[in-house]
């Protein structure tokens, strides 16, 4: 049983390691969009409205 397992094991040795790049890759290509959006007009609006709320709820 052992054997077995061992044998298994072996053909799956890179498969961590080409998760981790695709993940890594798809974290990145989030990051970038979500970046671009809100640094655009939009983002900008929202981030103020957002702001703008706070501060009227704090009384500030």
């Amino acid at each position: 049983m052992a054997r077995i397992h061992a044998l298994v094991r072996q053909g799956e040795a890179g498969m961590s390691t080409a998760e981790y790049a695709i993940g890594v890759c798809g974290a990145g290509g989030f990051a970038g969009l979500l970046y671009k959006l809100l640094t655009s007009t939009w983002g900008e609006h929202i981030f103020s409205s957002i702001a703008n709320k706070v501060f009227s709820v704090l009384g500030l």
